[in-house]
């Protein structure tokens, strides 16, 4: 590939994920929807205008760093405190229902998988990759009817940010467990090890910033001090710990998310993320999933990972809920609410894809999840919502 040949593949790109983008918007879906089409459309499997490439593979993980720093910036730590046990009691079941049954889905489909094989922990990562939430649709939706403030909007907002919190935890634990040369007990320790460092680091790291941000707030140096802190607690994750870098990039984002500025920092980063390596990371799933090999078989197994996906999770968090002494109305909105997939979903699959524990042609019952799990959402919790206007009205 000659050197100049990645400005017309980023062009390319650019252009097409930004219009698909806006395409997928119209149609009241997420844009990143739009951008995995486009990526789909511009590689190899239709148009082959694309193809994937070392650089791109690269930007692409940059993309996924920058996205998890931004989600942990996002995060509100004061609102997570406040919710208390039911939130973390919906989220933990949230996680552990589905991780169960991806698991069970996978083997059910090619059979059972012997402790500790190979196979295992494939069947273990279609669970992980259940695990996630995305709950920028349900947010939207809330917003729309009013009831966002409400305890069924805060609990499923608190439930949501601990539950990838979870989801992120889990998938380390799997990557480490699957690499040959580890054991459970070195994985457990790194992994202990790497939040110790992170909580004594963090702390002081979040001193320094908070005074930095007292003396020279909205300067241009705290976003570019962030994005530094975002690289290097990635990096540490990788070669020190033997964790995902995507974790590391998400505990930064966590670190800095109290701090006056944080919003500033999240705006800066998102331009730069927004305009080039978001638009990569995305359509480079689209670009490395395959539709060549989609058998009868595989589309089957798509279907049960959607219908299981989003089952399992109005099962964990909606009977949690009611263990919690919510209604059975309100249990089933929180429940329903848990069930979109998005951004996260995807970055477990790209990493995932990159450790040998998915092959790309499983990334269409992911972005199938995506879609429907987007479209069904708003539609569902509109009906509940409504329900519960003809129950007072009569």
């Amino acid at each position: 590939m000659e050197t100049y040949d990645i400005f017309k593949d980023l062009a390319i790109i650019v252009v097409f994920a930004k219009v698909f983008g806006i395409l997928a918007r119209k149609c009241k879906a997420p844009q990143v929807v739009g951008e995995i089409i486009a990526g789909l459309l511009i590689g190899p499997s239709v148009l082959g205008l694309v193809q994937q490439s070392d650089f791109l593979a690269r930007m692409a993980e940059i993309g996924v760093v920058l996205l998890m720093f931004s989600a942990g910036l996002e995060t509100n730590l004061k609102e997570l405190m406040k919710t208390g046990p039911k939130a973390l009691l919906i989220a933990c079941s949230g996680v552990f229902v589905p991780l169960l049954g991806g698991a069970l889905l996978y083997m059910g489909f090619y059979g059972s998988a012997p402790w500790g094989s190979e196979s295992f922990y494939k069947a273990v990562f279609i669970g992980v990759i259940m695990t996630a939430t995305s709950v920028s649709i349900t947010v939207q939706s809330l917003k729309e009817m009013g009831k966002l403030q409400g305890k069924v909007g805060t609990t499923i907002l608190s439930a949501a940010i601990i539950d990838d919190v979870i989801g992120i935890i889990v998938l380390t634990f799997v990557i480490g467990f699957k690499n040959p040369a580890s054991n459970p007990g070195s994985v457990v320790v790194s992994t202990v090890l790497f939040f110790v460092m992170a909580l004594v680091v963090g702390f002081i790291v979040y001193k320094i910033f908070k005074k930095i941000d007292e003396r020279y707030p909205h300067t241009q140096r705290i976003p570019i001090l962030g994005l530094a802190l975002c690289f290097f607690f990635a990096y540490a994750a990788e070669r020190y710990f033997g964790i995902a870098d995507i974790t590391g990039a998400y505990v930064a984002g966590i670190v800095l998310c109290s701090i006056r500025d944080s919003s500033y920092i999240d705006r800066k980063m998102e331009v730069s993320s927004y305009i080039i390596f978001g638009p990569v990371f995305f359509a480079s799933i689209g670009l490395k999933t395959s539709i060549d090999n989609v058998s009868a078989g595989l589309l089957l197994f798509s279907v049960g990972f959607v219908v299981v996906a989003l089952i399992t999770k109005i099962i964990g968090c909606g009977l949690m809920s009611k263990a919690c002494r919510f209604s059975l109305q309100d249990s089933l909105k929180i429940g329903v609410g848990m069930m979109t997939r998005g951004e996260v979903a995807l970055i477990v699959a790209q990493k995932g894809l990159s450790v040998g524990l998915l092959t790309p042609e499983y990334f269409t019952a992911v972005i199938l999840l995506i879609i429907v799990s987007s479209i069904s959402t708003p539609i569902i919790l509109k009906l509940l919502y409504a329900r519960d206007k003809e129950t007072a009205a009569a």
